[in-house]
């Protein structure tokens, strides 16, 4: 069968969206997941995104990362189904509901309250999530004492002088499979630019260095913010752009910032079973 497609991007963090919602799709598996995200020889992307129909919500949305494995959220993902989908809507994911708000250029995504209890992200034993207690050796210093923080994924955010010196591709994946984190976890690297500004490298569990990542910038504005390094309204500028994110007094964090279609087409789906 020829199954239609959407490429979509959030500042360069990219994805291949599938709509169920109306039309029902054979199972997505995670190796087919995979192959629909090689760059290769699939379609390409960061992550697939399915939407679903859902008895609770307007619909459903699943993530799954380029190796694969299905995730809780994306925030990149959710602003570029916002724009999709047009108007507001309260969707259903597996890290919880999430609001969407489309506007010109963009959207706002809900994200909702982040955890901070150390099962809740969760950690292998308990620990004090503010300033964990542990770090990781590089050739000219250490990632350590990182904040942890759940935003639907897990997430450790790692407060340096340079982001953009710190060398993720080496570091990153061993946090990541650390064993203190029995569901992996993502890897943040970032560094004030302003009282109300950070700068932001991301290691995506399950996906690797990524040019955007909103959940990761959701988690550093709201671990920067728990530090007292930032208020809770920032910009985080990561390599794709900016995103604005505000921890609201309600403690639900809301990001904004634009996603773009970048073109449609069709796939035989047997050739990806």
């Amino acid at each position: 069968m020829r199954t239609p497609f959407i490429k979509m991007h959030g500042l360069g963090n990219d994805f291949v969206v599938l709509d169920a919602r109306e039309t029902e799709l054979p199972s997505v598996t995670n190796a087919l997941a995979k192959a629909i995200a090689d760059r290769r020889t699939g379609i390409g992307c960061d992550q697939l995104v399915l939407l679903e129909p859902s008895v609770s919500h307007d619909f459903k949305m699943r993530f799954f990362n380029n190796d694969g494995g299905e995730v809780g959220a994306c925030g990149n993902a959710s602003r570029a189904v916002a724009m999709l989908h047009g108007q507001p809507a309260n969707v259903e994911t597996a890290g919880g509901t999430l609001s969407l708000h489309p506007s010109e250029g963009g959207a706002s995504v809900d994200m909702g309250t982040p955890r901070f209890d150390w099962d809740a992200i969760p950690l292998d034993y308990p620990m004090d999530t503010l300033s964990m207690p542990l770090g990781w050796p590089m050739d000219d210093g250490a990632l350590e004492n990182p904040t942890a923080v759940n935003v639907g994924n897990p997430h450790a955010v790692f407060f340096v002088e340079d982001a953009d010196a710190v060398d993720l591709a080496t570091y990153g994946p061993i946090i990541e499979h650390d064993a203190v984190f029995p569901e992996r976890v993502n890897v943040n690297v970032t560094s004030l630019i302003a009282p109300d500004h950070l700068r932001l490298h991301v290691w995506e569990r399950g996906a690797g260095i990524t040019r955007a990542c909103g959940t990761g910038a959701c988690a550093t504005a709201v671990a920067a913010a728990r530090r007292g390094i930032t208020g809770r309204d920032v910009m985080v500028s990561l390599p794709g752009g900016d995103l604005r994110i505000e921890w609201r007094d309600d403690d639900t964090v809301l990001m904004t910032g634009p996603a773009t279609e970048a073109f449609s087409g069709t796939f035989e789906w047997d050739d990806f079973a």
